[in-house]
C-alpha cells in the first residue's frame, strides 16, 4: 500500500487503520493512500475483507459446534455482526471471541435457539482449558487439613446450564450420531471442563460437587468449600470428590506467600 508524505506517527496510523477496518469512515486515512491503479477505498476494502475473513475463521475454529448448529452461512453473518462490535484487543487469535456467547444470547436472529449461547459457552470453556497454562500439582497426603488452601488446575472450567448442552455438543462431533434425539426439557446440567494431558475432558457433576469446586475456584479453604457444599447437600462426601481431583491432576500448589520475620 503506497503511502504519501505527511505521515502520522505509527500509533496514530495503527488506530486509523483499525477504525477503518472496523468499517468506520476514514477520510484522513484515504487521503494518505496513493491510488496507483486502484482506488484508495478499494485498497482499504481489501484489508477490511481479509481481516473479517481471518476473524471469522478464528471464531469457526473456536465454535465449530455452534457453526454446525446454525450452518456456515448464518454463522458467517453472525460473526460479521459480532466482529463489528468486538474487534480483537490482543494479537493472539486463540484469545479472541470470549464475548461471542453473550453476543449470541442477545442476537435477535438467534432468539429461537435458546440453547445456542450456552453451547457457545461450553466451547469457550473448552478453548480456555486447552490453552491454559500448566501448574505444579499438589501431592496427595493422608494429613490433608480442612484448613488447607488449595487451588484447582488453571485449565479447570465450571459451567452450569438449564439445557443439556453436553449432549448437544457430543451429538454434533464429527463422530456423533446425526439421528440423536435430545430432549431440551430434560433438565439442567453442571459441568467440569479440564485438560488431561493434551486433550480436553467434559464431565457432568452433581450440583453439590459443582458448589464444592466453585468454592475452591474462588479461593476458599477446604473447610469453607465443604461448608458451602453442605448448604446444598447435607450428605456431601468430600473423600470421593478429593480422590477424583487428585487422580485427574486438578489440585495444584497454592501461590507461595512470603512471610517476613522481624
Amino acid at each position: 500500500m503506497p503511502i504519501l508524505s505527511a505521515m502520522p506517527n505509527l500509533d496514530q496510523l495503527q488506530h486509523m487503520m483499525c477504525s477503518a477496518i472496523r468499517g468506520e469512515a476514514a477520510p484522513a486515512l484515504l487521503a494518505l493512500i496513493e491510488a496507483d491503479g486502484i482506488e484508495p477505498a478499494a485498497r482499504l476494502q481489501i484489508y477490511r475483507n481479509h481481516a473479517i475473513a481471518t476473524l471469522t475463521d478464528a471464531l469457526k475454529a473456536t465454535y465449530p459446534v455452534v457453526c454446525r448448529l446454525v450452518d456456515e452461512c448464518f454463522f458467517s453473518y453472525a460473526a460479521h455482526e459480532y466482529i463489528g462490535e468486538a474487534f480483537p484487543s490482543r494479537p493472539c487469535l486463540a484469545e479472541y471471541g470470549g464475548s461471542f456467547p453473550d453476543f449470541l444470547a442477545n442476537f435477535p436472529a438467534c432468539r429461537d435457539l435458546v440453547y445456542l449461547a450456552d453451547v457457545a459457552r461450553l466451547e469457550w470453556a473448552i478453548n480456555l482449558a486447552l490453552h491454559a497454562e500448566e501448574a505444579q500439582l499438589l501431592e496427595r497426603s493422608p494429613l490433608i487439613s480442612d484448613d488447607l488452601e488449595v487451588r484447582l488446575h488453571p485449565s479447570s472450567q465450571l459451567l452450569v446450564s438449564q439445557w443439556p448442552i453436553e449432549r448437544i455438543w457430543h451429538a454434533n462431533q464429527p463422530e456423533g450420531d446425526p439421528d440423536t434425539i435430545i430432549d431440551l426439557h430434560a433438565g439442567g446440567t453442571w459441568l467440569l471442563v479440564y485438560r488431561r494431558r493434551d486433550r480436553v475432558v467434559i464431565t457432568t457433576v452433581e450440583e453439590s460437587t459443582y458448589a464444592f469446586l466453585d468454592a475452591l475456584r474462588c479461593g476458599a479453604r477446604l473447610i469453607e468449600a465443604i461448608a458451602a457444599t453442605c448448604e446444598i447437600s447435607a450428605i456431601f462426601d468430600r473423600a470421593p470428590n478429593l480422590d477424583f481431583l487428585f487422580e485427574e491432576g486438578l489440585i495444584v500448589q497454592p501461590a507461595l506467600q512470603c512471610v517476613l520475620q522481624k
